[in-house]
């Protein structure tokens, strides 16, 4: 049963990391606003960070599964790479609340864990895959709220800092 469970798992976590296509939305598109919950109970939304700083919203397929939590683990202790720029990040999946406040707790997570249950911000993202859940795929935002980067080809062991060297890419400043 065990080995059942984990082949599950396994698949599950192969299938729900990949898009069938690629998103609609393009580099220089305007980034859908959204407003999700996150963790910690706090709302947060697209248009409150404009003119302000990048945000990087890096989507996930489901909270505590393997490759989520190598992710999660990297931008947990990785996460002040990403803090040397004027940016927020965040994880965002389709997952209720609830499991992901238990995905948080489990990985020690000290960064918004956002929810979209209703799957309508994973949807304006384009992200949702034929599975229902959302793929892995991660979007740096200006802070004129442009999208400037779509990466498709995450590696949930070095997320950290592959995020830090696209943010160093993209000329995004750096913290004051």
């Amino acid at each position: 049963m065990k080995n059942t469970s984990t082949i599950i798992c396994t698949l599950l976590s192969i299938f729900t990391s990949f898009s069938l296509f690629a998103t609609d939305l393009k580099v220089g598109d305007q980034a859908p606003n959204f407003k999700l919950q996150a963790t910690t109970g706090d709302y947060y939304q697209l248009s409150d960070y404009k003119g302000k700083q990048a945000i990087v919203l890096a989507w996930y397929p489901m909270a505590n599964t393997r490759g989520c939590t190598i992710e999660c683990k990297s931008l947990v202790e990785k996460g002040h790479l990403i803090r040397e720029y004027n940016a927020s990040y965040f994880m965002a999946s389709v997952d209720p609340l609830d499991d992901n406040r238990d995905f948080a707790k489990k990985t020690g997570a000290d960064f918004p864990m956002l929810s979209d249950p209703t799957k309508d911000t994973a949807k304006a993202y384009d992200v949702l895959n034929f599975v229902r859940v959302a793929s892995r795929v991660t979007f740096y935002i200006s802070k004129e709220g442009k999208i400037l980067k779509i990466d498709e080809d995450i590696n949930p062991k070095t997320a950290a800092e592959d995020i830090a060297k696209n943010l160093q890419l993209l000329k995004v400043a750096l913290s004051k």
